[in-house]
């Protein structure tokens, strides 16, 4: 990558929980302008980990950075708040939707934007937003807690835009979502990175739909990254697709019938 497109740099970081529990051993990856990342793996392979250490969400867990530096264009911000990341154009969209329930959609959509005082810019934001999500205008007056998965999702997303984001860490966007709905919302997000040119660093365990989307690929396992490289050439890398596309020499695969010191083995010889 050209060093001097990169937004966001996370250059060996350690992160550890409750002063003893080590989760991320050294985790280093770069994400260009306008480009789209995936960091995949298996669960707690320590991709949500990665993005909180990034967003500095993980004070609430009691867990905190304890080696390596993260920087956003050459400014280092490991030690920001959430608050002043999101104004800096950090912004996470947290696995599991996280949408206010008792709200609408529309005022979901609203609470992305009060940090900003543009009210001309943030209505144009939010038509915008309701550009790439229609399904969202339609549904602008219901409350959150009565709209679909798929629907969360989306609204979840467009929050994340009205913040006006250098960069969205989206966390596991697949997770609970049939398959076509799943298509559509990584359908959207290939449109605002190629129209809007947002930046994206996604984690995700849906390998096969996040290398269809992605420009490039770190893959993850126990708090480290164990592979890395162009998107395509992750897809059709032998040991990703037994792994974790489910396809090797004898046929489909299930990557869990797989011993971990097998696995780990392989990917660091």
């Amino acid at each position: 990558m050209d060093s001097n497109s990169i937004v966001l740099n996370v250059n060996g970081i350690e992160v550890i929980y409750n002063h003893v529990i080590l989760v991320l051993k050294g985790v280093s990856l770069q994400v260009p302008e306008g480009g789209i990342v995936a960091l995949l793996g298996g669960n707690g392979a320590g991709k949500t980990t990665t993005l909180r250490a990034i967003s500095n969400l993980l004070r609430a867990e009691r867990g905190e950075v304890t080696k390596g530096s993260i920087e956003l264009r050459g400014e280092r911000i490991e030690n920001l708040s959430p608050a002043e990341l999101v104004q800096r154009g950090v912004v996470q969209v947290m696995e599991g939707r996280h949408c206010f329930a008792h709200l609408s959609i529309e005022e979901n959509l609203m609470t992305g934007s009060y940090t900003r005082r543009d009210k001309g810019e943030i209505a144009a934001n939010l038509e915008k937003v309701y550009t790439y999500f229609p399904r969202l205008k339609t549904r602008r007056t219901s409350q959150a807690a009565y709209t679909s998965g798929g629907e969360q999702q989306m609204c979840a997303i467009g929050r994340a835009l009205m913040t006006n984001p250098s960069i969205v860490l989206l966390d596991e966007p697949s997770m609970g979502l049939a398959p076509q709905i799943v298509d559509e919302v990584f359908h959207i997000v290939k449109d605002l990175n190629t129209k809007e040119k947002v930046t994206f660093l996604l984690a995700e365990q849906n390998t096969n739909m996040a290398l269809k989307y992605a420009d490039y690929g770190y893959i993850m396992e126990s708090g480290r990254i164990v592979m890395d490289g162009n998107a395509h050439d992750l897809a059709n890398n032998s040991d990703v697709k037994e792994f974790y596309l489910g396809v090797g020499g004898e046929g489909r695969k299930s990557f869990r019938d797989v011993k971990s010191y097998k696995r780990r083995k392989r990917w660091l010889a």
